[in-house]
């Protein structure tokens, strides 16, 4: 398994852009799907994007296709979240995840999550 630790969170208003990182540790980085997931209070966890471990292959929610951008650095162990366009729903703690399955069954396993990082969008 890896280890996993998010950062980039913050307050911004709509319409505004926020990058999270997750950075992970562990040698098998490589190997893995990566992904997002967020979390509202009072609503259940819900799927933002998953990545392939070569990058080829991507997959999005469709509350934020067209806005998120997903992408990888293996050589640094890094996956990202750039969030364009945002609105006062995507405000929830998003988690990163890593996950043996492909972009498509992303959801269906995860071995690794990490703490959770606080986006906040105001109106």
């Amino acid at each position: 398994q890896v280890q996993l630790v998010e950062s980039g969170g913050g307050l911004v208003q709509a319409g505004g852009s926020l990058r999270l990182s997750c950075a992970a540790s562990g040698r098998t980085f490589s190997s893995y799907t990566m992904g997002w997931f967020r979390q509202a209070p009072g609503k259940e966890r819900e799927f933002v994007a998953a990545i392939s471990w070569s990058g080829g292959g991507i997959y999005y929610a469709n509350s934020v296709k067209g806005r998120f951008t997903i992408s990888r650095d293996n050589a640094k162990n890094t996956v990202y979240l750039q969030m364009n366009s945002l609105k006062p729903e995507d405000t929830a703690v998003y988690h990163c995840a890593a996950s043996s399955k492909s972009p498509l069954m992303f959801t269906t396993r995860v071995d690794s999550w990490g703490q959770g990082t606080q986006v906040t969008v105001s109106s």
